[in-house]
């Protein structure tokens, strides 16, 4: 798969992540319960969210309402309050910097800056699936506790709801995203523009500029030397200076 083929593949997970998350903070069925009571009038079906509370009749009647203090909620749908929100602005921003360091975008014109963008971006996306899955593993293990506890009443025991399960999927997809976008770009593409790369000896071919030079082979001399014009006899040197006229 190529760096595009990869961003493009972990831009996608990490959206529907970020969609994840919206719809994790949204609905209101972190906790969910049925309960039936002498008879089927009183069936009620209840759902703990983290900003609300839904009941809904065996008529088909809906009653909702609001939180109306954090200091009601257990203590991992108050931590799960401030995470999630955190998870779906960090997820937020690390797709808008995959966004802007795409290869498939204009925004940026440096190969090196577009590529650091992209990892930071992923590496964004890693924090928020973390930062999903600590309240939905939290709340799954308080929900499960509660239910196996024998002194809570059975009017009062709750399941796990559908938003655990689509935490978890959202953590799996983002951090299946983020790993994605920072092996999209690995670090022999960074380049440093300071330096230059060594393109090895230039070798030109024979041309006008550089023409070639034959050499005739060495031989080898053969016979005896006869010079050419008979040489006078040294002058023998006198150590008693002449007088120069």
């Amino acid at each position: 798969m190529g760096r595009i083929g990869k961003e493009v593949s972990g831009q996608v997970l990490c959206m529907l992540g970020v969609i994840g998350l919206c719809v994790t903070c949204g609905i209101p069925i972190w906790r969910t319960t049925t309960y039936i009571g002498a008879n089927i009038v009183t069936g009620q079906i209840i759902w703990d969210g983290l900003w609300m509370n839904c009941v809904m009749q065996s008529t088909g009647q809906m009653q909702c309402k609001i939180q109306s203090s954090i200091m009601s909620l257990t203590q991992d749908l108050q931590a799960a309050q401030a995470l999630i929100v955190i998870a779906i602005v960090v997820g937020f921003a690390g797709v808008l910097m995959t966004l802007i360091g795409g290869q498939c975008t204009t925004c940026l014109k440096n190969e090196s800056s577009m590529a650091k963008l992209v990892i930071l971006g992923g590496v964004l996306c890693i924090v928020a699936a973390v930062l999903c899955l600590i309240p939905c593993c939290w709340s799954a293990a308080y929900t499960i506790t509660d239910y196996d506890n024998a002194l809570v009443p059975t009017t009062r025991k709750r399941e796990i709801g559908p938003c655990i399960y689509i935490g978890w999927g959202t953590s799996f997809l983002l951090l299946l995203g983020g790993i994605i976008l920072c092996t999209a770009c690995p670090p022999n593409d960074l380049n440093n523009p300071n330096t230059y790369p060594y393109k090895g000896p230039y070798m030109a071919t024979p041309g006008y500029y550089m023409p070639p030079k034959p050499h005739p082979h060495s031989v080898t001399y053969s016979g005896t030397y006869v010079p050419g014009k008979a040489y006078a006899a040294p002058r023998v040197y006198s150590p008693v200076p002449r007088q120069y006229s």
